[in-house]
């Protein structure tokens, strides 16, 4: 997908969700107020898309908690470009959901 490719709305609430760190499909959820219905087949189209990157937390740690692992999500260089030119169309994103401390939105 190219950097210049305009986001759905809902597209752009994901990926600025991930750009606060590392974090699960249920955190975005959470963030986001998006239902589990509307959040992975995303999470799927921007992986796809190559925006995003997934992996799978370790198994011990998942045990030690006494749950399922989770799989996290981080944005790849193409999708930080992407949210940046998204934010021109989508302004209140960051207010929505504020980048880390530290980083330019």
């Amino acid at each position: 997908m190219a950097a210049e490719t305009k986001l759905s709305h809902t597209a752009a609430l994901i990926l600025q969700a991930i750009h606060a760190g590392s974090v699960y499909g249920f955190s975005i959820m959470e963030m986001t107020g998006l239902p589990s219905g509307t959040v992975y087949p995303a999470l799927r189209r921007l992986e796809r898309d190559e925006l995003i990157r997934s992996h799978w937390e370790q198994q011990s740690i998942a045990d030690y908690e006494q749950r399922p692992p989770r799989k996290y999500y981080k944005l790849t260089r193409a999708g930080k470009t992407t949210l940046e030119s998204s934010h021109k169309r989508y302004p209140l994103l960051v207010k929505l959901i504020p980048s880390p401390e530290g980083e330019p939105a």
